[in-house]
C-alpha cells in the first residue's frame, strides 16, 4: 500500500527540505500497516533523494494538512513551516503533524528509473488525531502529484484533470484546501506553455 506522507530530509546548508512522498507499506490481514520498515521511491533528480543518499536518514511525517502537502509539491514555503528537532536522526519533525517516524536508509537501490530505498523507522511519535481526508482533501492531493508530473504528462491531460477536481474542491473544501487548490492551480498556469 502507498501512504500519502512529507519527508523532511535537511539540505546539505542546513536548511529544511519537505516533499510529498507515498512510501510503500506492508499493511497486515486486519489492514493495519506496519511502519517498522517501509520503502522510498523518489526520483533520482530529486533533492530529497540526494538529501537520503548523502545522510541516509529523515523523517516521514502522516498528517490530514493539504495546504502542507500543495506547498510540498511545489517548494512554496514562505515562511517554512514550524519545525522541532527530531529526537533519534538529524533532522526535523513537523509541527502540527498527526504521527511522524523518524528513519534510517538501509539500502539504496538505484538501476531503476525510480530510485529504492529501503528504510527502518528509529523512533515514532503521534502528535495528534489524523481527521482523514474529504473528497476535497483527496482532490488536492491528486492535484498536487499532476503539479509534480508537468515535465512528463502532457499540458492537456493535466488541465482537464485540474478541471475535474476543481469542481470537487468548490463541493467540499474548506478554506484551507480552497487555498491548497488555488495554490497549485496556479503553479500549473505558470508552467504551463
Amino acid at each position: 500500500m502507498i501512504l500519502e506522507s512529507l519527508v523532511t530530509t535537511v539540505n546539505e546548508d542546513g536548511s529544511l527540505n519537505v516533499s510529498p512522498m507515498g512510501p510503500v507499506v506492508e499493511v497486515d490481514m486486519s489492514g493495519q500497516w506496519n511502519m517498522d520498515r517501509f520503502q522510498l521511491r523518489p526520483f533520482d533528480t530529486s533533492r530529497t533523494f540526494m538529501n537520503l543518499k548523502r545522510t541516509r536518514q529523515g523523517v516521514l511525517h502522516v498528517t490530514d494538512d493539504v495546504l502542507m502537502f500543495a506547498r510540498g509539491a511545489i517548494s512554496k514555503f514562505d515562511p517554512p513551516p514550524e519545525t522541532v528537532p527530531a529526537e533519534k536522526v538529524d533532522g526535523h519533525v513537523i509541527a502540527g503533524a498527526c504521527r511522524w517516524y523518524e528513519f534510517k536508509v538501509d539500502f539504496i537501490d538505484e538501476t531503476g528509473p525510480r530510485m529504492s530505498l529501503n528504510c527502518h523507522a528509529v523512533h515514532d511519535k503521534r502528535g495528534r488525531d489524523f481527521f482523514g481526508f474529504n473528497r476535497a482533501m483527496h482532490s488536492v492531493i491528486e492535484a498536487a502529484i499532476l503539479a509534480t508530473r508537468l515535465d512528463f504528462l502532457p499540458a492537456e491531460e493535466i488541465s482537464e484533470q485540474f478541471i475535474r477536481l476543481e469542481t470537487i474542491v468548490a463541493k467540499t473544501a474548506g478554506p484551507r484546501e480552497t487555498e491548497a487548490f488555488e495554490l497549485l492551480k496556479r503553479h500549473v498556469a505558470d508552467q504551463s506553455p
